[in-house]
């Protein structure tokens, strides 16, 4: 184990996941707002590095209320799109908000990182964001076991994750989940590229981003 991931575990996941879904179906009314202030920029960039093309097969995991979803449907109507998140709360907001793209081709479904319904090899890109952040670290290495599996050989993994501040006042964030670990939805600071790099995957950039003081990482890498 590297020093990175090893000093990563200070601050270990304080939120188990089976509160996940309850949290997130009560945030999921106000999400959108926290979505759209802190975490955008972060969240466009991840779709610009992903460059997705019309007929392709895309995974998002814990597609939450649909922000980025909505984006990659645009971008690949005629392909396969499916959207999966454990929180009820948060895919009913996703539906109703990709219902004026009823003539594309997309799903959204109840499914977890741990265990995906899908063929081995089966997707051109995976892209999940704000999920690993409420990860415990033991099982990091089971979702990317997860993730390498249905992804096809060079295909994409993108990444977007809450990480830990490198500008004065980002650190906020990090102080307020020692106070209270479900202020921000259970969400705290990691760094994952080694982390990536060490479960079979190529890490060709790691971007960081802050936005409203909120610090994340966009994260690009390839099934090896």
């Amino acid at each position: 184990m590297s020093f990175a991931i090893e000093r990563d575990q200070k601050m270990d996941a304080r939120v188990s996941q089976s509160e996940i879904p309850h949290l997130y179906n009560s945030l999921s009314k106000t999400y959108d707002i926290w979505g759209k202030l802190a975490e955008s920029k972060a969240r466009i960039r991840a779709i610009e590095l992903a460059d997705i093309h019309d007929g392709q097969q895309i995974l998002e995991v814990a597609v939450g209320t649909g922000l980025a979803f909505m984006d990659i449907v645009k971008r690949n109507p005629t392909g396969v799109n499916i959207g999966i998140d454990i929180s009820p709360g948060m895919l009913q907001k996703a539906q109703t908000r990709l219902r004026s793209l009823s003539a594309a081709n997309y799903q959204l479904k109840l499914g977890n990182a741990f265990e995906i319904e899908a063929e081995s090899q089966q997707f051109d890109l995976v892209l999940n964001s704000y999920m690993f952040d409420l990860i415990a670290f033991h099982e990091m290495d089971q979702i990317l076991a997860e993730f390498r599996r249905v992804l096809k050989q060079e295909g994409k993994l993108v990444l977007v994750n809450m990480t830990t501040g490198e500008t004065f006042g980002s650190g906020i964030y990090s102080l307020i989940y020692r106070i209270s670990p479900k202020a921000f939805g259970g969400c705290r600071g990691v760094r994952l590229a080694k982390r990536i790099e060490q479960s079979g995957f190529q890490v060709e950039t790691r971007e960081y981003h802050q936005q409203l003081l909120f610090p994340s990482e966009v994260i690009l890498a390839l099934k090896m």
